[in-house]
């Protein structure tokens, strides 16, 4: 089906027949040219002035650029467009103990939130069709990228994120309210939270659990996961001739992170190292997506070249063909 984006452009193809009119109402002229009629003896060859055929396409021109003018589209079927997956936020903790170096990747030992940006990239990349957001937190919790389909950008956001961009303490409460408020307009059966932290709340002016509460009553499910290793080499009094083992996760409250899990029909995970990490988020991949409401799309084609290109191609015929009858006529 064809349908034109400007159909009152279509109004303007008597236009040049009332500029005749309006041109040719006067019946004493204001200047007196010589008549040219003298001049013009472009004849066919059957004798017949061309004059005729010449006006044909100048009215051909004219309405191919009334058409073209018009913006005519060709408008496919409806086709409807199943939209799966859930609004989902990762809230990642980027507090100062996020700088800890107790975890390893690629053979290398690496600080938390190192290994949490490479486990958590590599689960966006295996999410389709959901609205990811990102709250990035630490003593303050900040909205870094809305829920979006655009999940390069959001990966990019959590790469660039370094320790500390949030200050040094650890907000959970902040970050679980400012991730309902996002997700509150959503649908219900889509709602979910990610949240990650390696310590206790000990910032931010709401109380954890008062959050979750908040979070159960605007059905948002949060996943809740504690990130560190139990146990940690470091150079003792005499350095490294005297090392000595400790817990680098001794702050972290689990009995609060499995407490708003279980508020909100979440699971609480514990993740010691990185294999354990991936294994969490490929649990959390598996999740059934659900499905949203379908969108109709219409495929659309713009048709206004082919007219705008006949129209200038009758120009060019009617320009070359004066051409031909003025250098017929000099030679005469």
């Amino acid at each position: 089906m064809i349908e034109f984006i400007w159909p009152l452009m279509f109004l303007l193809l008597p236009l040049p027949i009332l500029v005749r009119m309006l041109s040719g109402s006067n019946s004493q002229a204001a200047l007196s040219v010589p008549n040219m009629d003298y001049f013009h003896t472009d004849k066919t060859p059957s004798g017949k002035s061309s004059s005729g055929w010449r006006l044909i396409l100048l009215w051909i021109a004219w309405i191919l650029l009334i058409t073209a003018a018009s913006r005519p589209e060709w408008i496919g079927e409806p086709v409807n467009l199943s939209v799966t997956g859930r609004d989902m936020i990762m809230a990642v903790d980027v507090s100062g103990s996020m700088n800890t170096e107790d975890m390893e990747l690629h053979k290398r030992q690496v600080n938390r939130l190192v290994v949490v940006k490479s486990v958590v990239s590599e689960f966006l990349e295996q999410r389709q069709g959901d609205r990811v957001g990102l709250i990035l937190f630490g003593s303050n919790a900040y909205l870094q990228a809305p829920l979006t389909f655009d999940l390069n950008t959001v990966t990019k956001f959590l790469t660039e994120a370094p320790v500390g961009i949030a200050g040094g303490k650890t907000a959970i409460g902040d970050a679980i309210g400012l991730a309902v408020k996002r997700l509150r307009e959503r649908p219900e059966s889509t709602r979910l939270l990610i949240l990650l932290t390696d310590g206790a709340s000990n910032a931010g002016e709401i109380e954890p659990i008062k959050a979750a509460e908040l979070a159960s009553h605007a059905n948002v499910k949060i996943h809740t996961i504690g990130v560190g290793s139990n146990e940690m080499q470091v150079s003792g009094f005499l350095g490294a001739f005297s090392p000595r083992k400790i817990n680098p996760s001794a702050d972290l409250d689990e009995e609060t992170l499995t407490r708003i899990a279980e508020a909100t029909g979440g699971e609480y995970f514990r993740a010691h190292n990185t294999v354990e990490l991936r294994e969490i988020y490929a649990l959390i991949d598996s999740l059934e997506p659900v499905e949203q409401d379908p969108e109709v799309f219409r495929p659309t084609q713009s048709l206004f070249v082919w007219p705008l290109g006949s129209a200038w191609l009758v120009v060019i015929v009617l320009y070359l063909s004066l051409l031909l009858s003025n250098t017929r006529a000099v030679k005469t």
